[in-house]
């Protein structure tokens, strides 16, 4: 794990490359887990982030060849979490309606029913897709 340099509100970020397989997603979750225990965030929030963490890197997973994903975990204000998992495609990832009797195809909507937003940042090497999580939307849920 990386610590990042501190971002606005004097939280610093983590960052962590992780295998890009099945058997990594443990590792996020706890990573997640530890991060926002260590920021005090509760446990609505820290639920909330590991269901994101999870969805996300099982679409780099399923969706990339990417062989290495970055997790990235920031603190953008007080109230909220932004939780970021990179990877090698360039395809836009985009919510789909899911078959009521598939077994697949319904982590993105969970991301956004999870978050207050979410989105993705292109670069050179990829992408990163992400979600923020406020607190007051964890303890909606």
């Amino acid at each position: 794990m990386t610590v990042a340099k501190p971002n606005a509100i004097g939280a610093p970020g983590y960052t962590t490359e992780l295998p890009c397989v099945r058997e990594s997603v443990s590792r996020a979750r706890a990573l997640v887990s530890n991060v926002l225990a260590a920021w005090g965030m509760d446990d609505d929030v820290a639920d909330c982030g590991k269901i994101i963490v999870t969805e996300l890197l099982a679409n780099a997973v399923e969706h990339t060849d990417t062989p290495v994903s970055k997790i990235l975990i920031e603190r953008p204000s007080n109230g909220a979490v932004r939780i970021g998992v990179s990877d090698r495609s360039h395809g836009a990832p985009h919510l789909k309606t899911a078959d009521p009797n598939a077994e697949s195809g319904r982590g993105l909507s969970l991301v956004a029913t999870m978050s207050s937003r979410w989105g993705y940042d292109t670069h050179p090497w990829g992408k990163v897709t992400w979600a923020v999580v406020e607190a007051s939307v964890g303890k909606e849920q």
